[in-house]
């Protein structure tokens, strides 16, 4: 347990401390830990620290764990899907998560809206960017992002949230500085269309371990952290 408190206790601390330097409040910053490929014992250890929004990237492990870890803390927690989204997870993703990540597809939202209960509230979305131009990476292009939130935004049972990005990898977090700037000045355009809700539209799913100071410098609402609280990944 105090491996992991300390690791929580510094995320908590730097955190702070760039929000402190870039005028903006802690509580406008939501830590997601990402769990994929740590096992239930792990998340609830964390979650008992009260961490209560996990991200996941691998659907059926996530379904295995989400319900052994709220069985062993006791209370719902706030589950993200931050992976790739494919047609043959949106059932299991539209019931048991509470946010998407990943959406770069019309056709993905239209399958997430179909599919999400009645019952249950939105599910909250980010449409994913590809900021850096990558080939190998999921996004829409910055260019067709304003025309695919539009269509996202007039579909029931979602609820769009804003926009995510995975920049390409950097051996400088301040080299990711200007990946991070573009989904923002992307987000505050879109916004001011008046083609989605400003009010809901206000997110910024953005940085990880390494760079997450530099995203929150740049905007970030949503932060993504894995090995800087969790440690390496098994295997």
């Amino acid at each position: 347990m105090s491996f992991v408190s300390d690791r929580l206790t510094d995320i908590r601390r730097r955190l702070a401390a760039v929000c402190a330097r870039a005028g903006r409040m802690p509580a406008d910053i939501r830590l997601i830990a990402v769990s994929k490929t740590f096992d239930a014992d792990a998340v609830a250890e964390v979650a008992e620290l009260g961490q209560l929004e996990f991200g996941e990237s691998y659907m059926r492990e996530a379904l295995d764990k989400i319900g052994l870890t709220e069985a062993i803390v006791g209370q719902r927690l706030i589950w993200h899907f931050i992976g790739p989204i494919q047609g043959n997870k949106c059932r299991a993703l539209a019931g048991a998560f509470a946010f998407a990540h990943g959406v770069d597809r019309l056709k993905i939202a239209e399958r997430l809206s179909e599919l999400r209960a009645a019952d249950l509230p939105p599910l909250d979305i980010c449409v994913q960017v590809n900021v850096s131009g990558e080939a190998s990476k999921g996004g829409v292009a910055p260019d067709d992002a304003a025309a695919l939130c539009a269509a996202i935004a007039r579909l029931p049972q979602l609820r769009l949230r804003g926009l995510m990005c995975i920049p390409a990898p950097v051996d400088d977090p301040e080299d990711s500085r200007a990946s991070f700037r573009l989904l923002r000045e992307l987000r505050d355009a879109i916004r001011a269309s008046g083609s989605v809700d400003a009010d809901a539209f206000d997110q910024l799913s953005m940085g990880m371990s390494d760079d997450f100071e530099v995203a929150i410098e740049e905007g970030a609402t949503l932060v993504r952290v894995g090995s800087a609280l969790f440690g390496a990944r098994p295997g």
